[in-house]
């Protein structure tokens, strides 16, 4: 079992940066993925970057490629995600989640999940 507290949103002018963490506790090695997801009103939540826990591979959505960054800190069981170049597109309530298996898929295939941290970008 792990458990995921998010913190670091807020509120940016467009071309700004934001550091998201996720901190996990518990069984840091129970889930071999963790990802970080979003989801702006109205639409549905959608997987932004991904990291492996064993490796440190990752993967990224299309349209954060070459803005942000995810990365691991074993040592402190923490995640994050360093957000540049901020567009009002950005716009979200941005989660960790994590899984046991691919670190590519669907909300509904990670079954854990932290409360959501809201980043507001203006223009």
């Amino acid at each position: 079992q792990v458990n995921l507290v998010e913190s670091g949103g807020g509120s940016v002018q467009a071309g700004g940066s934001l550091r998201l963490s996720c901190v996990a506790s518990g069984n840091f090695y129970a889930a071999n993925c963790i990802a970080w997801f979003r989801q702006a009103p109205g639409k549905e939540r959608e997987e932004v970057a991904g990291v492996y826990t064993a490796g440190g591979s990752t993967n990224y959505a299309d349209s954060v490629k070459d803005r942000f960054t995810i990365s691991l800190d074993a040592r402190k069981n923490t995640v994050y995600l360093q957000m540049n170049s901020l567009k009002p597109d950005d716009t979200a309530m941005y989660y960790c989640a994590s899984r046991f298996g691919r670190c590519t898929g669907a909300a509904e295939d990670f079954p854990t999940w932290g409360q959501g941290t809201q980043v507001n970008v203006s223009s």
